[in-house]
């Protein structure tokens, strides 16, 4: 009778348990992640995947995040997606839609740094300050914001360190901010993403093209592009974020909101910027043992792109200002002390 009792203990507790896992396996959230890069690329290894280990290591198992295997909509319109809920999470460049993110542009003007960390850590920090309760920003839970370390400037044919050099080559670019450098140093702007850069060039539609020096190898254009122009403190730079929608991030329990706060925000910021910060070396590397030329842009250079860049920030200061930024030259000039700050330390 006693060895019966037991036996039924046991098979009660057992059962107990069960139904306990079945109960939070039942209640797990699986969140969809919309990703427009192949699963090769580095922003999905080194940093789309950990992000997912994270929340689940996180939440112990109740919060999962599932890549899809494919993108929902093409890159620009993935703020749509996480802000609209078609994707749970998804990333993207806030450069993409120039006219809804003015707030922004500050960070993609030259001379935003070259130190990625740094920079995501700063525009995480600005963000908070200053943005989180703009109204371009409503509908999202903001999971990290970040920067690439400072585009550069590259030539398929020549070394290009002067003004001169830069007037009437067409070079390949992404967007606004950077449509308006070209235009202003005398060179002809040719829209088109990064993925169309190979093809442009081999055909002879662009001169060259800006990209960060991961790009440049990430994208496969050794070939095309032999010729890379470096400013010491970035020709321009790309901004972007990591989103939720809002009522999803909302849904979730008070505890897993709480755990997931541990893993995103600055640190979260910080690993996008690291990852940049590993491969834009990595990549100039590579292209110095193929050969490729490298040159510093001249004073000369530097000082027209400085004064171009005085302009673009004046004018923006007004169209931030529409944008609903109460001051944006705070904004700015916080920004550029925290930045340096970081990338002191």
């Amino acid at each position: 009778m006693i060895a019966f009792t037991t036996r039924l203990f046991k098979g009660a507790v057992a059962a107990t348990a069960l139904l306990a896992a079945s109960a939070q396996l039942s209640s797990a959230e699986t969140l969809t992640m919309s990703s427009w890069v192949p699963p090769t690329h580095f922003v999905h290894t080194d940093f789309l995947v950990p992000l997912t280990e994270k929340i689940a290591e996180a939440t112990e198992g109740r919060v999962t995040v599932m890549i899809l295997p494919a993108p929902l909509a093409s890159p620009p319109q993935h703020w749509e997606l996480a802000r609209t809920g078609v994707a749970d999470i998804t990333w993207g460049n806030f450069t993409y839609e120039p006219e809804r993110f003015v707030s922004m542009w500050f960070a993609e003007f030259p001379n935003a740094g070259t130190n990625a960390e740094a920079q995501s850590r700063a525009l995480w920090q600005t963000y908070e300050a200053y943005l989180a309760d703009n109204a371009a920003f409503e509908g999202v839970k903001m999971l990290a914001v970040g920067m690439f370390g400072g585009g550069q400037l590259h030539h398929g044919k020549k070394t290009v360190t002067t003004p001169a050099d830069v007037a009437n080559q067409k070079f390949r670019m992404g967007g606004p901010i950077q449509e308006k450098l070209l235009t202003a140093l005398g060179a002809v702007p040719v829209a088109a993403p990064a993925t169309k850069a190979y093809e442009m060039l081999e055909s002879g539609v662009v001169d060259g093209s800006l990209h960060t020096m991961e790009s440049v190898v990430n994208f496969r254009l050794e070939d095309v592009l032999k010729h890379h122009t470096v400013f010491p403190k970035g020709f321009y730079d790309a901004t972007f974020f990591v989103a939720m929608n809002g009522a999803k991030w909302d849904g979730l329990s008070d505890a897993d909101k709480a755990a997931i706060e541990g893993v995103i925000g600055e640190e979260l910021s910080a690993a996008w910027g690291r990852n940049f910060d590993a491969q834009n070396p990595a990549a100039t590397g590579k292209l110095e043992a193929a050969g490729h030329t490298f040159a510093e842009a001249t004073p000369e250079l530097i000082a027209a792109v400085d004064a171009i860049q005085a302009t673009m920030v004046a004018d923006w200061v007004e169209a931030a200002k529409a944008a609903g930024v109460a001051d944006p030259q705070a904004m700015l000039d916080f920004y550029n002390t925290t930045y340096t700050t970081l990338a002191g330390q």
